[in-house]
């Protein structure tokens, strides 16, 4: 492990997550102002550029008592790419990666729900990016339940999921003199979800 990066074990600055809630039955809606959908790659082999998309829209069913009986949808507008380097981002909607004039959007739709233990769910889904649809499975941790101070039902859960773009035909690359390439095939997506049950 590098000396400068603090071990996974360690405890965070944030305050415990509450579950006062013990049944969060019920349909949701992501709140987007309180959720981030981010993503990681290695670039030219030596470091992690982040990014995040800024527009999507989520919808979930859970069910505590039968968790296979749960669902959740989630559409993700790639011009939203946001890596803080407004060339980069140019690049990333071209057609080399995202395309987003012919693919406006990734779409993840769940196909399985299940329950690993007390706060932990297995997601799985179809993931399409560009036109190619793939099946992929999250494993997302419940980081807590609430009423908030307007009344409104609200769970968390945060997730990641790792893939080789290249499975959905993201292919653009550079060799770099020394070896390897200027993008990692291999990329995670990150989630960190709030959610306001609707019914």
């Amino acid at each position: 492990m590098g000396k400068h990066r603090a071990p996974d074990a360690d405890p965070t600055d944030f305050d415990a997550a509450t579950s006062a809630l013990v049944d969060v039955t019920g349909d949701y809606e992501v709140d987007v102002a309180h959720t981030r959908i981010g993503i990681r790659a290695r670039h030219a082999m030596v470091t992690t550029v982040r990014g995040s998309f800024g527009d999507f829209a989520g919808t979930a069913h859970l069910d505590v008592a039968d968790p296979a009986a749960s669902s959740v949808s989630l559409r993700i507008r790639t011009a939203s790419i946001d890596t803080g380097q407004a060339d980069r981002d140019a690049h990333l909607r071209s057609a080399d990666f995202l395309d987003v004039e012919t693919y406006p959007e990734i779409v993840f739709v769940s196909t399985d729900v299940e329950q690993v233990d007390e706060e932990t769910y297995t997601v799985t889904g179809d993931l399409t990016i560009r036109d190619t649809t793939r099946p992929v499975s999250v494993d997302f941790s419940l980081t807590g339940s609430a009423k908030d101070p307007f009344g409104n039902t609200r769970v968390g859960f945060e997730g990641a999921l790792a893939i080789k773009r290249s499975d959905w035909g993201l292919t653009w690359n550079t060799p770099l003199d020394t070896g390897g390439v200027l993008v990692s095939d291999r990329i995670q997506i990150e989630f960190d979800v709030s959610a306001v049950r609707v019914s």
